[in-house]
């Protein structure tokens, strides 16, 4: 351990300057407006990782954006880690709610504001640093490989048929990702489970134009308003999802595992004054806990219809649209969740509007194992980089990912991630600590070390 703080305390600055530089580039996926930066991010991607001393370094094409691939193979009859990350990020819009702009990382009060921060170059870049020391102070002990995305965060639709031609060149004996979240660093933890998601768009169409509201209101259905019924229609007084079987498939929690998962450190006040809100809102008969981790959830992402511009304009609107994110838990599927929405919607949309529904991404639940020699890798790293053992947690966001790997590689995950909740994920002023950010740089090779010892016994 001593080797691992020294070598970080002595390049501090240059990650840091190396971290920034990565941040400043635009790799927005969602609008085709950066494809130059996206590039750009991954050549700059690939020649870290030439520079920390990877090989068989390669920009791969894909239908879409590219995969950077690296690897370092020590000694074949080593355990070999699988180090996945994205080098994309969510818009940065509203532009106008930043401190500072998004693309301009700045540190205040010793955490880094920018668009990706954390979620996912300030911890993907973990691993490249970890790597690097790895390699320059002799230590590394398992082989590893990298693969990093471009299109996390708009449904990974080309990682599948990446991995797919690529099996063998992705042979591995565990998937390690940091794109999720701790309690804190007084209260390290490993999220052991991640929601899936069904992210779909729900446009209704009235008239075949925008109507005046004085000359047709009251003769013409206003999709704007039924839109709003549809909506509140999704769930009853108790807060539960009325679609008709949507908790068909749900797997509850034993009340051991819920009484497990509620000792986790919380306060609700805290949780309160942090979001600027009075009362907290959720599903009746859960905790907070587990209705972000445990439960499955519909949230409304964004609404529109109409004018929205400066000032006053009265019109009835033609179209009125939103976007929909279900997440969902252990044993529901997302394809049968979007059909249960979609026809649950016709069947109560009124004759008078028509109504489209439109897939966006989805993908599965996962439960990742705690009785692994990766997650007891995990944990004894954790134990000797922060003095404490970390505490089991579910993650409320979805990786898709994890369950393709299963999947299609035959391998499971551990999710070993140093952001917190707390910090504006897809919002905006994003940012990362930059204890965090070094406390990961000195935990990750003990992971390594720690999984190559496990896997001799």
């Amino acid at each position: 351990m001593r080797e691992i703080k020294e070598y970080v305390d002595s390049n501090k600055q240059r990650f840091l300057e190396e971290l920034f530089e990565l941040l400043r580039f635009p790799s927005v996926s969602a609008d085709p407006k950066y494809k130059s930066d996206m590039l750009l991010t991954a050549d700059f991607v690939a020649k870290k990782l030439k520079e920390a001393g990877a090989e068989n370094v390669e920009v791969c094409q894909t239908a879409g954006y590219p995969i950077v691939y690296g690897q370092k193979i020590i000694d074949a009859s080593r355990p070999t880690i699988l180090v996945y990350g994205h080098y994309d990020v969510q818009p940065p819009d509203p532009l106008e709610l930043w401190n500072t702009p998004p693309f301009e990382p700045t540190i205040r009060d010793g955490k880094i504001f920018a668009r990706g921060a954390c979620d996912d170059k300030g911890q993907f870049y973990m691993h490249v640093k970890a790597f690097e020391l790895m390699m320059k102070t002799g230590t590394l002990a398992c082989n590893v490989k990298f693969m990093i995305e471009g299109e996390e965060e708009v449904g990974s639709n080309n990682l599948g048929i990446f991995v797919q031609e690529n099996v063998e060149r992705l042979q591995a004996d565990v998937v390690l990702i940091s794109d999720t979240s701790m309690i804190s660093l007084e209260h390290p933890s490993l999220e052991t489970g991640l929601r899936g998601l069904s992210y779909l768009e729900i446009e209704v169409t009235g008239p075949n134009r925008d109507l005046h509201s004085g000359v047709y209101g009251g003769a013409v259905a206003n999709p704007a308003t039924i839109l709003a019924r549809l909506i509140a229609s999704l769930h009853d007084d108790n807060n539960h999802i009325k679609i008709p079987g949507f908790y068909d498939d749900v797997l509850a929690l034993s009340q051991s595992e819920r009484d497990e998962l509620n000792k986790a450190p919380y306060d609700e006040q805290d949780y309160k004054d942090d979001l600027g809100v009075k009362e907290l809102w959720g599903e009746k008969g859960y905790t907070t806990l587990e209705r972000t981790g445990t439960r499955p959830t519909l949230e409304v992402n964004g609404i529109w219809g109409g004018y929205i511009g400066e000032g006053a304009k009265t019109v009835l609107p033609s179209k009125a649209s939103a976007k929909i994110s279900m997440r969902l838990v252990p044993n529901q599927q997302s394809d049968k969740i979007t059909k249960l929405f979609t026809d649950y919607i016709q069947s109560i949309a009124p004759k008078n509007v028509s109504i489209k529904i439109t897939p966006h991404h989805g993908g599965e639940p996962v439960v990742t194992p705690t009785n692994s020699l990766a997650y007891k890798a995990a944990q004894k790293a954790i134990l000797e980089s922060f003095g404490k053992d970390p505490i089991p947690t579910r993650g409320g966001g979805s990786i898709p990912i994890v369950a393709l790997f299963e999947k299609e590689l035959g391998i499971k995950t551990v999710l070993m991630g140093f952001g917190l909740d707390s910090d504006n994920l897809h919002s905006p002023n994003e940012k990362y600590d930059v204890a965090n950010f070094y406390k990961g740089i000195e935990t990750i090779p003990l992971f390594h070390k720690y999984f190559a010892e496990l896997s001799k016994s």
